[in-house]
């Protein structure tokens, strides 16, 4: 493999993974920040603020997953070899 390829490869993927987590991490702190005074604001509606909770914070970890499998791919099956 031409080492300009490997090394584009590499930092391709770190940027993937970096921006991958960066932005669902923030709206995950976010998230649940806001639950939490949700919850002490309204303690009766717990259980459907931990549900959609729980929900937006599945939808927002496939989007992180999302990015380490474009990482993965091009550290490991790398299309541009």
């Amino acid at each position: 493999m031409d080492p300009i390829i490997a090394a584009a490869s590499v930092l391709a993927a770190a940027l993937a993974i970096g921006l991958g987590a960066i932005g669902p991490g923030i709206g995950q702190g976010n998230a649940a920040g806001r639950a939490v005074e949700g919850i002490a604001r309204q303690p009766e509606a717990e259980g459907k603020i931990r549900g959609t909770l729980l929900l937006s914070l599945a939808f927002m970890e496939a989007l992180t997953i999302y990015g380490l499998v474009v990482a993965l791919v091009l550290l490991f099956a790398n299309p541009f070899a």
